[in-house]
């Protein structure tokens, strides 16, 4: 099972979107067990190795899978527009 840490950039926002932060928790449970989970929105980010990014409504939230540590790291959270 991996551990996940969360940036302040991601913290925060999801202290500004209550609603959005409770289906990550929720998805956060399924990616801890399993991180390429085929149930959720998560695609791969091309030109970036062990670089995902998870759909939740508008928003999205991209991450990276650390192997040798056995940590997905979520280091970006904002709408589509503004993320990419």
């Amino acid at each position: 099972m991996y551990t996940t840490k969360i940036s302040k950039k991601v913290d925060k926002f999801l202290e500004k979107h209550r609603i959005i932060a409770r289906k990550f928790v929720r998805n956060l449970d399924e990616i801890e067990k399993n991180p390429f989970h085929n149930n959720l929105d998560i695609k791969k980010l091309t030109g970036k190795p062990n670089h995902y990014r998870m759909r939740i409504g508008k928003y999205r939230f991209l991450y990276e899978i650390i192997e040798d540590e056995i940590l997905i790291y979520f280091y970006e959270a904002d709408s589509r527009g503004g993320i990419y």
